[in-house]
């Protein structure tokens, strides 16, 4: 893909990524493209093509395009009485963990403290090249004295944008800049005692800036195919939920022609 497509490309993924293209609706005419992003005919459709691959839009009828609406059948279960919170205390409390006791009060049961670890909001990414690479890191972990294979990602900080985290994260880490990272979910690692909210972003092509600036965070910096993530798993080389997620995802959605197909 040559430059004038590489950006007509990034465009339309940020168009859609930031809602000026919301699900469901209709893309401009191709002749309309044309003009506005300033491309040929030929190139446009290259580019519509990828990213029709790639589920960021679809076509539904002759040289029409529009934002997959992604629209979900399964239905929540009628209003379930919730747990009724009566108050809280800390037990421990620094800038990197809080332990807190919580009187809660189940349905039909008698009201209890329960242990609540709260945590920093965490972004995560998985950033995948035109090869089927993800590009990774092999680190150490003293806490299950271990070693194994991690996305980049890292804290939140204070009034910091997830997506911003994210990809300061990569670049730090890894010495790669990420051309774009779409966010995936919003998880909670361990949802029955731990508050940590999870934001997985997932995204393809990255510059090479330079090495790696956290020294402290980056370990070995590999381009992996994802060929051998099943691989992996089952060695128990991957480590951390996030990337378990995130890679988990890359996975299931190749067949599907998602964001994370290769072109």
């Amino acid at each position: 893909m040559g430059p004038k497509s590489a950006r007509v490309y990034r465009t339309i993924r940020e168009w859609v990524a930031s809602g000026k293209l919301k699900p469901g609706e209709k893309l401009p005419s191709e002749r309309d493209l044309e003009k506005e992003l300033e491309i040929g005919r030929t190139q446009l459709r290259t580019v519509l093509a990828k990213l029709v691959a790639e589920n960021v839009i679809e076509s539904y009828a002759r040289s029409s395009y529009r934002v997959p609406s992604h629209e979900v059948v399964t239905k929540s279960p009628p209003a379930l009485e919730p747990w009724q919170i009566h108050g809280e205390r800390a037990v421990y409390d620094n800038p990197w963990v809080r332990l807190t006791l919580v009187d809660v009060e189940p349905p039909g049961v008698e009201r209890f403290e329960h242990h609540v670890v709260r945590l920093h909001h965490v972004a995560i990414a998985a950033v995948l090249d035109d090869q089927d690479r993800v590009l990774m890191l092999w680190r150490y972990r003293f806490v299950p004295d271990a070693w194994g294979w991690e996305l980049p990602g890292g804290i939140v900080d204070a009034g910091e944008d997830p997506r911003g985290a994210a990809l300061r994260e990569v670049e730090e880490e890894t010495g790669w800049r990420p051309e774009v990272l779409d966010h995936v979910v919003t998880y909670q690692p361990m949802v029955g005692m731990v508050d940590s909210p999870h934001e997985i972003y997932v995204g393809r092509g990255a510059t090479h800036i330079g090495d790696p600036t956290d020294t402290e965070e980056a370990g070995h910096v590999a381009w992996v195919p994802l060929s051998d993530i099943p691989g992996l798993m089952a060695r128990g080389e991957l480590m951390g939920s996030g990337t378990l997620v995130a890679l988990l995802h890359v996975l299931a959605s190749r067949g599907k022609g998602s964001a994370t197909d290769s072109a």
